[in-house]
């Protein structure tokens, strides 16, 4: 099986944007907690936040590898996609499952960047990852529905037009099984806001702009529903895998940065005299890191693959972003101990990308559930949880 393109010319103009936002933009965005709006127009301009939508919409048309040789490439130069990379992994459920006028009236205007589709409102404080017993309920009354419930780390939610929403339309102790009587809706953002939704930041060690948001009687219209009412938690399956491939591409870019300035700047430090890289102690972890990124970088590709050939991908998925979280962290670590107490100076950049790929262990799935589907859905083994 061919593991896709590598799209070398999306690579050298990703590159040239990202040169333009240097380390100082992602510091100033810090220090007042902003989004990088600039970073977002650039990227929406230069089509690339509008990659998998099909031509026919406006879109560029790319298939899934594609998405995630950008998402890669932004965080190799010293970037961050987390201000926008929700609408890559996003998209797959409205294309998939959305109506056709769902699909006209709002793909064109998300591929031009006339709006945004950011945000992905699962998680709950009570259900955490267990997504099928989240409380968000939403009740169909003739031509709408209402929505009560809450839902946490949502990011970009203040800077969306658009957010897709999970929430339960039948009660949990009326299905045959729990993942069953969930829905997918299309949220307006632009309506909804002080109509019965608030929207509240959270700060956190990365600046991703995570939010709480609160439903308090939200009337949306009948038509906001994607697919077929209590069918969400499939739909939702088909962006979760996506998102877990385009996370793992996030997340080796964020190791190839740090194997990049680490391999340099051991090569120039002279200590004792002579360069610190001569060390094995020091040369050892970021040749390990190099090892690690490019055999997770084999696996991404595959599951990207799978993915574009609408094959079954889930265990890949998941082996993907296991493999390239641990890699990312562990160039991040060796990155870390090579530059010594430069490493925690803001300048040098390499502590704020060690705190934002340090979230790849824990979000946008944990670790240790990762090696729980791993056991029991691949090797067969008793649920553990």
């Amino acid at each position: 099986m061919e593991l896709g393109n590598d799209y070398a010319e999306i690579r050298e103009s990703v590159s040239r944007i990202c040169s333009q936002f240097p380390g100082e933009y992602w510091r100033k965005l810090e220090d007042s907690h902003a989004y990088p709006q600039e970073f977002v127009l650039a990227l929406t301009r230069a089509g690339y936040l509008g990659a998998l939508i099909p031509e026919e919409y406006g879109g560029a048309g790319l298939p899934l590898r594609a998405a995630a040789v950008i998402l890669e490439t932004i965080h190799a130069a010293g970037c961050n996609a987390g201000a926008c990379h929700a609408q890559m992994y996003i998209m797959g459920t409205l294309l998939r499952h959305g109506s056709q006028e769902q699909k006209l009236a709002y793909l064109p205007k998300i591929a031009s960047g006339e709006l945004r589709l950011q945000a992905f409102a699962v998680t709950e404080p009570g259900s955490g990852s267990d997504t099928t017993q989240l409380r968000t309920r939403a009740v169909r009354n003739e031509d709408h529905y209402v929505i009560n419930g809450q839902k946490v780390w949502t990011s970009r939610a203040l800077y969306s037009d658009l957010m897709l929403l999970l929430a339960r339309t039948t009660p949990i102790d009326e299905v045959a099984r729990k993942s069953n009587g969930l829905s997918v809706f299309l949220v307006d953002l632009r309506e909804a806001k002080g109509s019965g939704l608030e929207i509240r930041p959270i700060d956190a060690m990365v600046n991703h702009h995570a939010t709480e948001i609160f439903f308090n009687d939200l009337r949306i219209p009948a038509s906001a529903l994607i697919g077929r009412e209590g069918e969400g938690f499939r739909y939702i399956l088909d962006g979760l895998n996506a998102e877990r491939i385009l996370i793992a591409a996030e997340a080796l870019g964020d190791a190839r940065y740090f194997i990049e300035r680490a391999t340099r700047y051991v090569t120039e430090r002279i200590v004792f005299g002579r360069p610190i890289g001569q060390n094995q102690a020091i040369q050892f972890p970021i040749a390990r890191a190099y090892a690690e990124t490019e055999a997770a970088s084999l696996m991404a590709r595959k599951a990207a693959a799978l993915f574009d050939r609408q094959l079954p991908c889930g265990p890949d998925a998941n082996l993907a972003k296991l493999l390239s979280s641990e890699a990312s962290w562990n160039a991040a670590e060796a990155c870390m101990q090579a530059f010594g107490g430069f490493g925690f100076a803001r300048e040098y950049d390499i502590e704020r990308k060690w705190r934002e790929t340090r979230l790849f262990r824990t979000a946008p799935v944990s670790t240790n559930m990762v090696l729980a589907y791993i056991g029991q859905h691949i090797l067969g083994m008793p649920r553990s949880y």
